[in-house]
C-alpha cells in the first residue's frame, strides 16, 4: 500500500497534495487534487503511509495523524487498499466518497531521520535554507538526541552512533548543537559561533529512538494496558492482536517474553489505536502500523520482567536470558535444571518443559549469569528461587540452556486425551472459536498434544456466547505456534478436534501420505518406524482408515525421508477390518534389524468421489468426512482447485508366478521368466465403479495390449 502511494505521489504534480489550516506547510489537513481539491478520508492511514506524504511536501519525518469528525459528511478522497494487486493503472486507484472522518497530519519542519529501520532511526538530517544536511557526531550530543527524538514523536533516544545507516556525500551542517535536552525542536537550541568546515568520514549522526509505546496501570512497568503515543497517548484496540504481534511490544520496554493478554470491554466508546494486522509482518515498527479509530475494547498485556527466552521458533522456547541490574544474561547449563526450567515455564505462561539442551537456540558472546538457580520447582518466578553463594567465572562453549517449553493446549471431553475440545491457556483456559479451521490447522494442535495426525474437525453450537480464542490460519500455516496466533473474542461455535492416539505420517506431501509411525500406549512413549517386511496391505487398509484417509495406493520403502528412528520391533497381522492398527493381531517375537531403506511410506488416497455424472470423472463432488459422504459448497472454486480434487488410485498389482511365488508389481517392468506360468491380478477400492485396467505386455520383438473391467 504504501509503495502504490508512494508512485501515485510521484506521478501528480507538485500542487496535487498540500496540509491545509496547521502552523505551517508541514502540518494540518491531508488534502488531495484529482481534478478538485478534497480531503482524504482516515480510513487505513498510517504513519508509514504518512510518511510519503511529508517526503513529497519536502518536510521531515511523519509526527502524528489522527482522525476527526465533522458534524456532516463531504467529498473526500479514498485510495482502494488493494488496487495494486490487480495491476491497474495508479489513477484508477483513487475513488470518490464521501465522509466525516477527516486526516490530519503533522511533519517535522526541519529535522529527519533517513534510512531507518523505522521512522525513530536512521541518518539525521536537518532542513535549513531549503537545504538537507547530515549533521557531525562531534557536534552532537545525548541531550541534542532527546530533543530529535521527542520533535519526531517518537521515545528516548536509545542509540546514537555514527555510520549505522550509510555515509552520504551530502551537505554537512555547520555547527555544534548545544540543546539542554527540554527544548521542543533542534532549531530552537543555542549552537555555537564558529562552523566545521570538516567531518571524518563515517561520522555522520546516526540515531535510533525508542517506540513511544508504555504499559500503564499493571504492577509493574512490563504489565499493564497498552498505549502509544501517535500525538497523544491512547490505549490500543483489544481487536486483531495475538501474542506474536505483543511479543514486539514486550521487547520494545526490555521486557521478557510476551505472557499474556486480553482485551476488557469499557462502558463505551473513546479513542484507540487500532492496529494493521499486516503492517508488522512486514518489518515495520509498531507505531507505524497503527490507524486512528474508536472502541470499547481496550488491551491489556502481560510481559515477564525479568526471563526470557530468545532465537527460538515461538515463544515458549529459545535461548535462556535473565535480567538483572538491566542486563540481560545467558545462563549456563551446569547451574540450571529440571526444577528450574519447570518454574521459567509456568513463568513464561507456557506448558511443561519438554527439551533442556545446551546450544540449541544459537551461542552468543552474552553476559554470564554467575550463579547456580536452586529452585524447589513450585516458586512463581526464577529470581524468587534460592541461588547458589559462589559465583560462577567461567561456562564452556556451547553451554548456554536452551529451553523448550511444551504448548499450554489440551483435548477436553474426548474419549482420550486426543480428542476432544480444542482449549489453550493464555492466563486462562478458553475453548476455540470452529470457523476457519481446517485439517491442516488442527494438525499443529495434534503435533503439541503428541498425538497422531489430525482425523477430523468440527464444531458445535451451544447455547449463548462465552469467551474464546479465535484463531488466525495464516500465522500458524507460516510456522508459528499455535498460542502466538490467537486473538481473544466471543463466540457460540466451539471447536472439536480428533487426533489419531497411536499411528502418523511425517514428512508427507498431505495428512495422508508420509512415512508411518507408530506410538504404544503402554510404557513405551516413542514414537517408532515400521519395517517394510512387518507390514503389508491389510495392515496399510487400517492405518488409513484410522486416518480418516481413503483407501491405500502406494506402500513402499524409503518414499519419505529415512531417519534414525526407534524401529517398532513385531509384525502387524491385521485381517483388514479393524477399527486401529494396534488393535490387529502382532507377531510373537521381535525383530531386532531393518535394512536401511525399509521403514514403511504409505499413500491413503483422498475420500473424494464424482457422483451423477455420465462417468467417473465428472458429476457431483463429494467428500468423506467423519464417516459421511458430502458434497462440496461450491464458492470460491476455481479450476485449479478442481484439478486437485479428482486423482485416480493407483491399482494393487500382484504377479505368482511358478519360479518366484508372489510379488508386488507397482511399477512397470515385473520380470517374469519365458515359459513359466504366471498369473496377474489388480484390485482397486471400488470407489469409482465401471473402471478398468490396461495391461500392456513388451519383450524384444512383439507387444500385447489386454483391457479388463476393474475388479
Amino acid at each position: 500500500m504504501e509503495h502504490l502511494l508512494l508512485l501515485l505521489l510521484l506521478v501528480w504534480s507538485s500542487e496535487a497534495v498540500r496540509l491545509v489550516g496547521g502552523d505551517s506547510h508541514c502540518a494540518g489537513t491531508l488534502e488531495l487534487n484529482l481534478g478538485d481539491w478534497r480531503p482524504a478520508d482516515d480510513s487505513l492511514w498510517n504513519l508509514k503511509k504518512a510518511a510519503v506524504v511529508c517526503r513529497k511536501l519536502d518536510c521531515g519525518s511523519a509526527v502524528s495523524m489522527r482522525w476527526r469528525e465533522e458534524s456532516s459528511e463531504r467529498s473526500v478522497w479514498r485510495i482502494n487498499p488493494y488496487c495494486d494487486q490487480s495491476g491497474s493503472a495508479l489513477r484508477e486507484c483513487l475513488t470518490s466518497g464521501s465522509s466525516s472522518f477527516i486526516l490530519d497530519l503533522t511533519c517535522s519542519d526541519s529535522v529527519r531521520l533517513v534510512d531507518g529501520t523505522s521512522l525513530c532511526s536512521g541518518r539525521l538530517e536537518v532542513k535549513s535554507n531549503q537545504w538537507w544536511s547530515s549533521v557531525c557526531e562531534e557536534d552532537f550530543d545525548q541531550q541534542d538526541a532527546q530533543v530529535v527524538c521527542r520533535e519526531l514523536g517518537c521515545g528516548a533516544p536509545s542509540v546514537l552512533q555514527g555510520a549505522l545507516y550509510g555515509e552520504v556525500e551530502a551537505p554537512m551542517w555547520t555547527k555544534e548543537f548545544q540543546c539542554g535536552g527540554h527544548e521542543s525542536a533542534l532549531l530552537d537550541c543555542r549552537s555555537s559561533g564558529s562552523d566545521r568546515n570538516t567531518c571524518s568520514p563515517g561520522k555522520a549522526v546516526g540515531l535510533t529512538c525508542s517506540e513511544a509505546v508504555r504499559l500503564v496501570g499493571g504492577d509493574s512497568h512490563c504489565a499493564g494496558t497498552l498505549e502509544v503515543n501517535l500525538g497523544d497517548w491512547r490505549p490500543a484496540d483489544g481487536s486483531l492482536w495475538n501474542l506474536k504481534k505483543a511479543a514486539v511490544v514486550c521487547r520494545k520496554l526490555d521486557c521478557g517474553s510476551a505472557v499474556s493478554m486480553r482485551w476488557r470491554e469499557e462502558s463505551s466508546e473513546r479513542s484507540v489505536w487500532r492496529i494493521n494486522p499486516y503492517c508488522d509482518q512486514s518489518g515495520s515498527a509498531l507505531r507505524e502500523c497503527l490507524t486512528s479509530g474508536s472502541s470499547s475494547f481496550i488491551l491489556d498485556l502481560t510481559c515477564s520482567d525479568s526471563v526470557r527466552l530468545v532465537d527460538g521458533t515461538s515463544l515458549c522456547s529459545g535461548r535462556l536470558e535473565v535480567k538483572s541490574n538491566q542486563w540481560w544474561s545467558s545462563v549456563c547449563e551446569e547451574d540450571f535444571d529440571q526444577q528450574d526450567a519447570q518454574v521459567v515455564c509456568r513463568e513464561l505462561g507456557c506448558g511443561a518443559p519438554s527439551v533442556l539442551q545446551g546450544a540449541l537456540h544459537g551461542e552468543v558472546e552474552a553476559p554470564m549469569w554467575t550463579k547456580e538457580f536452586q529452585c524447589g520447582g513450585h516458586e512463581s518466578a526464577l529470581l524468587d528461587c534460592r541461588s547458589s553463594g559462589s559465583d560462577r567465572n567461567t561456562c564452556s562453549p556451547g553451554k548456554a540452556v536452551g529451553l523448550t517449553c511444551s504448548e499450554p493446549v489440551r483435548l477436553v471431553g474426548g474419549d482420550s486425551r486426543c480428542a476432544g475440545t480444542l482449549e489453550v491457556k493464555r492466563g486462562d483456559w478458553r475453548p476455540l472459536d470452529g470457523s476457519d479451521w481446517t485439517l491442516r490447522t488442527a494438525a499443529v494442535a495434534c503435533g503439541d498434544l503428541d498425538c497422531g495426525s489430525a482425523v477430523s474437525v468440527g464444531w458445535r453450537e451451544e447455547s449463548s456466547k462465552r469467551s474464546v480464542w479465535r484463531i488466525n490460519p495464516h500465522c500458524v500455516h507460516s510456522g508459528s505456534a499455535l498460542r502466538d496466533c490467537l486473538t481473544s473474542d466471543f463466540s457460540s461455535s466451539i471447536l472439536d478436534i480428533t487426533c489419531s492416539d497411536s499411528v502418523r505420517l511425517v514428512n508427507g506431501t498431505s495428512l495422508c501420505s508420509g512415512r508411518l509411525e507408530v506410538k504404544s500406549n503402554q510404557s513405551n512413549q516413542w514414537w517408532s518406524s515400521v519395517c517394510e517386511d512387518d507390514f503389508d496391505q491389510q495392515d496399510a487398509q487400517v492405518v488409513c482408515r484410522e486416518l480418516g484417509c481413503g483407501a491405500p495406493s502406494v506402500l513402499q520403502g524409503a518414499l519419505y525421508r529415512e531417519v534414525e528412528a526407534p524401529m517398532w520391533t513385531k509384525e502387524f497381522q491385521c485381517g483388514g477390518h479393524e477399527s486401529a492398527l494396534l488393535d490387529c493381531r502382532s507377531s510373537g517375537s521381535d525383530r531386532n534389524t531393518c535394512s536401511p531403506g525399509k521403514a514403511v511410506g504409505l499413500t491413503c488416497s483422498e475420500p473424494v468421489r464424482l457422483v451423477g455424472g455420465d462417468s467417473r470423472c465428472a458429476g457431483t463432488l463429494e467428500v468423506k468426512h467423519q464417516g459421511d459422504w458430502r458434497p462440496v459448497d461450491g464458492t470460491d472454486w476455481t479450476l485449479k482447485k478442481a484439478a486437485v480434487a479428482y486423482l485416480l488410485l493407483q491399482p494393487i498389482i500382484t504377479v505368482s508366478s511358478s519360479m518366484y511365488g508372489v510379488s508386488d508389481a507397482q511399477q512397470q517392468g515385473a520380470p517374469v521368466l519365458r515359459s513359466s506360468n504366471f498369473t496377474i491380478c489388480c484390485s482397486i477400492q471400488p470407489q469409482y465403479p465401471g473402471g478398468s485396467f490396461q495391461l500392456t505386455f513388451t519383450s524384444s520383438n512383439s507387444a500385447h495390449n489386454y483391457t479388463q473391467p476393474a475388479v
